[in-house]
């Protein structure tokens, strides 16, 4: 009933103005945007992340910048990796995936002020790394229990809206459809593939005229439609962070970093179904096929702290706060679909994809600004020695205070989806490392991130969109378990690190009330390693 009534407000939305061309992007694609991968140098995944008020580590300038304060000499370093993705869904399909990786690369330059002055050290920094992998591929397969012809055609229906009459069969087959503003590119694409059809009633029993009642899907009741979907994406989230951070007293230290931000995104996916009549006879089938890019640029601020509030004791608190990132993205999409039906006896075969009036092919493209939540991040730390160091911290963001705006700066209407579909994302690290002997050390960590989505959210196209991927997944919380080793000499160092990454999602081929989600259990495997040098 949410569900239902979520489509027929934000329709009629649609239709009295709020909805613009550049309205085309999902909530989907703003959350793809947000959060964080568990990435960075070999220490600092092998203790899960939760070094922000132990410092010490180049990563910990994207968490909590003070941690480059506890600097006191120079330092500089490369990671790389190598992860294998896997996912396996309740029928026992999977697939697996292996990858490297350039994870990230920094410097950290320390200066002495003084000893005996409040100001002691004076640090800047540099590090670039990956803020987030997208590198996935997704096999599926069998009996859906609804067909994505019903979308096709309720988009040229407008199904659920009073008042409002299908779009005319004259309409769709102009020169210019796909050039038409107001027409769905998904319900061209399933009228032209003979998927959405349409009806023509009799005005009255005694009356022999038909005129036009709107459209059809070819999925009938009593159909059994078999389906299948793969998927490959590729692509990430870059990160370069500036940090400045001062160490006073050797007890206070305060730091900043300005982070720029890159997006760098793809997917390619085929979406098949095969229909068989309630006879068992097989009436062909179709393939959509979708091409998905991303780019955009985006910057944020962040402040922290670490402090040691006992003189004589190494425990210590932190706290950072992030400002929102503000991105400026641009998205593109392009699609077709191949047809090999039977209607009404008659062989339907060929492709279709959206054309101009000239008949050349043509891509969507649309721009959007996206600014994310703030995060908030607090943090303690404690070493025993120079034996051990123990790490706790806590993390939050509100996803669901994102917002989107068109490139004029007017607020877009899916920030209301945001609004209502997502959540406040809550994370929390522990980690503990453990000296083996002065140069060696072992580490172990834990990372838990709560789900940014509701488990009623969906993917809502509106009745003008252009997009045609209706694919969607909500994903449940993240839980990773790290492993890490480290040698540490005079003037190198080398580390590394394993990460198990576990996550499940409730996957969708497209919006229907009669689709129930697939369930998709996800686990990654991950080998980091550090090399650096002190100096």
């Amino acid at each position: 009933m949410k569900k239902n009534l979520y489509k027929l407000v934000f329709t009629c939305l649609s239709f009295v103005g709020i909805g613009n061309a550049f309205a085309q992007t999902t909530i989907y694609d703003a959350n793809r945007w947000m959060g964080s991968d568990l990435n960075g140098t070999a220490r600092f995944i092998g203790m899960g992340g939760a070094m922000s008020a132990l410092g010490g580590d180049i990563s910990t300038m994207g968490t909590n910048p003070a941690g480059i304060g506890i600097y006191r000499s120079n330092d500089a370093m490369i990671s790389f990796g190598f992860t294998n993705t896997g996912a396996k869904d309740a029928g026992g399909a999977s697939v697996d995936k292996f990858h490297g990786s350039f994870d990230n690369a920094g410097f950290v330059l320390s200066s002495k002020i003084g000893s005996a002055t409040t100001l002691r050290y004076v640090n800047f920094g540099f590090n670039y790394h990956r803020n987030k992998s997208f590198n996935k591929n997704m096999v599926m397969n069998g009996l859906f229990g609804a067909s994505q012809t019903e979308q096709m055609t309720r988009m040229l229906n407008f199904e659920g809206v009073d008042n409002f009459a299908p779009w005319e069969e004259g309409i769709l087959q102009a020169k210019n459809a796909y050039e038409n503003a107001d027409l769905p590119w998904l319900g061209l694409l399933g009228y032209n593939a003979y998927l959405s059809n349409p009806v023509y009633v009799r005005e009255s029993e005694d009356s022999e005229e038909e005129v036009f009642d709107g459209y059809e899907s070819y999925y009938q009741n009593g159909d059994e439609v078999r389906q299948a979907y793969t998927a490959r994406e590729r692509g990430g989230i870059h990160a370069y962070d500036f940090n400045v951070a001062f160490n006073l007293n050797d007890r206070f230290y305060l730091g900043a970093t300005i982070g720029a931000y890159s997006i760098d995104y793809s997917r390619t996916s085929l979406y098949k179904e095969d229909f068989t009549d309630a006879q068992g006879l097989g009436q062909g089938g179709y393939d959509l096929g979708n091409e998905y890019w991303a780019d955009g640029s985006g910057v944020d601020f962040k402040l922290g702290f670490i402090w040691r509030p006992i003189e004589t004791s190494s425990f210590r608190i932190g706290a950072a706060v992030h400002t929102p990132t503000f991105y400026s993205i641009t998205e593109r999409n392009r699609a077709y679909i191949d047809h090999d039906i039977v209607l009404d006896n008659e062989h339907k075969k060929g492709r279709t994809e959206p054309m101009d009036k000239y008949d050349n092919p043509m891509d969507g493209e649309y721009k959007y600004h996206l600014t994310t939540p703030w995060k908030f991040n607090v943090s303690t730390g404690y070493t025993i020695g120079t034996v051990a160091a123990l790490g706790l911290e806590y993390e939050y963001m509100n996803y669901s205070s994102a917002k989107l705006k068109d490139p004029d700066g007017m607020e877009l209407e899916q920030t209301s989806d945001i609004n209502s579909m997502m959540k406040g994302v809550h994370t929390l690290r522990l980690g503990a490392e453990f000296k083996l002997a002065p140069e060696f050390a072992f580490r172990v960590g834990y990372n838990h991130i709560t789900a940014s989505m509701k488990s009623d959210a969906f993917k809502w196209l509106q009745d003008n969109s252009i997009r045609t991927d209706t694919e969607y997944s909500n994903r449940g919380a993240t839980n990773n378990y790290t492993l890490g080793f480290g040698y540490r000499g005079e003037l190198f160092y080398a580390d590394m690190a394993y990460m198990y990454s576990a996550y499940s999602e409730d996957f969708y081929a497209f919006d229907s009330v009669n689709l129930s989600g697939t369930k998709i259990d996800n686990n990654n495997h991950k080998v980091v390693f550090t090399l650096g040098m002190r100096f």
